[in-house]
């Protein structure tokens, strides 16, 4: 593989355990092809937290529900409330898709690790790229925005208009489109963390269980092998019995 493109997908898109090794020979592998600078620049790229690797895998492999995030916030940053729901959904799709990701790589996909996830996603929803970062090339999470990701792209360009006394303190359709969006944020989070938890608490469940077993089988085999050498005990003893009364046979016939 000489392209460096290629060699940086294949880099992210890889378990998180191999990625010092890939890392190692990939770069290798850019350098026997004559790429002595994109080697370099592989060599130095850091190991990705568990939540970053987790955003990284759902832009190669869940790349339609990635895609559908930046679309809704998009829309949202125009001032479409319509678009609120369909951003919390796809959200929320992601985390789902995220927790399952790290769980069947044998990480664990606590509440912590997932609400960075929403976190790094939502800011780059938020932003509308993964810039600065490569695409799919994540080495650490991102802080999840404020109120204002969502204000639309034109506000800043249109002249403001008068409020009216009888709204004078009340949020305009810009705010409320924000605040509107954050809640259902916040929902979609909370909503995915106790589903998160849950699905924590059936996997321990189910380890405790098999656990138990394991220990059940094993103190039967113990009480097994314990049975085992008492009989054969029994038997080296019986064994001397003999010994000795041969002897004593032997040595009553040397006397006479």
């Amino acid at each position: 593989m000489a392209d460096h493109r290629k060699a940086l997908q294949a880099l992210y898109g890889a378990p998180l355990a191999a990625f010092v090794a890939e890392r190692k020979r990939l770069a290798a592998e850019l350098r026997a092809a004559g790429d002595d600078e994109g080697a370099k620049e592989l060599a130095q790229r850091r190991r990705p937290t568990a939540s970053a690797w987790a955003v990284n895998q759902l832009y190669w492999h869940a790349r339609e529900a990635f895609d559908d995030l930046l679309a809704t916030a998009g829309r949202l940053r125009k001032g479409d409330l319509e678009a609120t729901r369909a951003h919390r959904d796809a959200l929320a799709e992601l985390r789902k898709r995220a927790a399952a990701m790290l769980d069947e790589a044998g990480h664990a996909a606590t509440s912590a690790t997932l609400q960075r996830v929403t976190g790094t996603l939502s800011d780059i929803a938020a932003s509308g790229d993964l810039d600065p970062d490569e695409p799919g090339a994540l080495s650490a999470d991102r802080e999840p925005p404020g109120f204002d990701a969502f204000v639309p792209s034109t506000s800043a360009d249109r002249p403001r208009r008068a409020v009216p006394a009888a709204r004078a303190g009340r949020p305009d359709a810009s705010e409320r489109a924000r605040l509107a969006a954050a809640r259902s944020e916040e929902r979609a989070r909370k909503q995915a963390e106790a589903k998160a938890r849950e699905a924590e608490r059936h996997r321990l469940r189910t380890a405790l269980r098999d656990a138990e077993a394991e220990v059940r089988e094993r103190e039967r085999e113990l009480s097994r092998r314990q049975k085992e050498i008492r009989a054969a005990e029994e038997s080296v003893e019986n064994a001397r019995k003999v010994v000795r009364a041969v002897e004593r046979e032997l040595a009553a016939l040397d006397e006479s």
